[in-house]
C-alpha cells in the first residue's frame, strides 16, 4: 500500500513539474536559433516569404532564425519533416495551399501541425515569355485550342495549387495545354525567362521584377480582383475566363503539440510584424496581400481551401504521386 501510495505521489510530482516547467520554458522561449523550413528550392514565392518572415522574426525573437531550403515532392518532403520534429517551437514551417493534397505524404495537415498564423495571400498569374504569340489569356486559349496539346505550361509540381490552377484552367477553358513540372517557382521562371517554356502557372512574387522589366509578360491574375502590386494586369474574368480563380496563402506553422505559449507568443510577434507599414509596403509591392489572423482562423482556412481543391482532385481523377 504504501509502495503505490509513494509511486502515484511521485507520479503527480512528475506531472506538477512539468506543468510548472511548460509555461516557465514558454516564457523564456526562445533560448536558442529557430529553424524556419521552406519546402521549397531557393528562388520561389515561398522562399521570397519565408525569408521575409524569418528575418523579422530574428529581430521581434532576439534569437536567429535560420531559413533551411529542403525542397522535393511538391513541398512535401520538408513538410514531412517538419511534422516529425520536436514539438518545442524551435522548427517552423511555412505551410503552402494545397499541401495536404498528395499521396503518400506521411502527414496529415489538419492533426500534425499547429497552425500559427496566415502570413499573406497572392492569386496565381498566368505569364508568359515575350516570344510566345498570345497577348492575352484569350489568344492563349485561342492557341491552345487550334493545336490540341502543342502549348506547353510549367507549374511546380503536385500538390501545389500553381498545378492544380493549370489543370482547372484546361478544365474551363476546355483546352489540352500540356503541364510540364518544375522544382518550383524559382526554375520555373528561369525557364519562362529562357524561353525553354513559353507560358507558365507562377506567383507574382517569382514573377513581378521580370514582368516589371518587360522580360516577362502578365496574362492574367486568378483571382476576384486585380493585383495592386500588378495594376496593368488584368483578372482572368476581365482577360476572357470567368470564374477561374486560384489563391495561394502562405502560413507559419510548429509541429502538433508545440505547447499553446510559444504559439500565442510567434501569433503575437507575427501579428505586430504584418501590420506594420514597411511589411505592408514590402509585401504589396511583391505582389501579396498580407493576411494576419489567429491560430484558430488559420486552421479553418487549412481546412477550407485544402477541401476545395480535394474536390478539384477527385472530379478530375488526378492521381498524384
Amino acid at each position: 500500500m504504501k509502495r503505490v501510495t509513494i509511486a502515484a505521489l511521485t507520479t503527480s510530482a512528475l506531472v506538477v513539474a512539468c506543468a510548472v516547467a511548460l509555461p516557465a520554458a514558454a516564457q523564456d522561449y526562445p533560448t536558442r536559433p529557430i529553424t524556419l523550413i521552406v519546402p521549397y528550392p531557393p528562388g520561389g514565392g515561398v522562399d521570397v516569404m519565408g525569408r521575409l518572415v524569418g528575418q523579422k522574426l530574428s529581430l521581434a525573437l532576439g534569437q536567429q532564425v535560420v531559413i533551411e531550403n529542403r525542397g522535393g515532392a511538391g513541398g512535401m518532403i520538408g513538410t514531412r519533416d517538419a511534422a516529425k520534429a520536436a514539438p518545442d517551437g524551435y522548427t517552423l514551417v511555412m505551410l503552402l495551399t494545397g499541401i495536404s493534397l498528395g499521396a503518400p505524404m506521411g502527414y496529415d495537415v489538419n492533426k500534425d501541425f499547429a497552425p500559427i498564423g496566415i502570413v499573406a495571400s497572392t492569386p496565381i498569374i498566368v505569364d508568359a515569355n515575350p516570344a510566345l504569340p498570345a497577348k492575352s489569356l484569350s489568344d492563349v486559349i485561342a492557341l491552345a485550342k487550334k493545336e490540341p496539346g502543342k502549348l506547353a505550361a510549367g507549374t511546380p509540381p503536385a500538390p501545389t495549387i500553381n498545378y492544380f490552377a493549370a489543370k482547372l484552367f484546361n478544365l474551363m477553358a476546355g483546352t489540352d495545354i500540356t503541364v510540364v513540372t518544375y522544382k518550383g517557382t524559382g526554375p520555373l521562371t528561369n525557364d519562362l525567362l529562357g524561353n525553354h517554356v513559353s507560358l507558365g502557372f507562377n506567383t507574382i512574387p517569382a514573377s513581378i521584377s521580370n514582368i516589371a522589366a518587360g522580360q516577362l509578360r502578365g496574362l492574367a491574375v486568378a483571382a476576384s480582383a486585380r493585383s495592386a502590386a500588378l495594376p496593368d494586369v488584368p483578372t482572368a474574368a476581365q482577360a476572357g475566363l470567368p470564374g477561374f480563380e486560384a489563391v495561394q496563402y502562405y502560413g507559419l506553422a510548429a509541429p502538433a503539440g508545440t505547447p499553446r505559449p510559444i504559439v500565442d507568443r510567434l501569433n503575437k510577434e507575427l501579428r505586430a510584424i504584418l501590420t506594420s507599414d514597411e511589411m505592408k509596403k514590402r509585401l504589396i509591392a511583391d505582389g501579396s496581400d498580407p493576411a494576419p489572423s489567429t491560430p484558430e482562423e488559420y486552421a479553418a482556412n487549412i481546412k477550407r481551401e485544402e477541401g476545395k481543391w480535394a474536390a478539384l482532385v477527385q472530379k478530375l481523377g488526378l492521381k498524384i504521386e
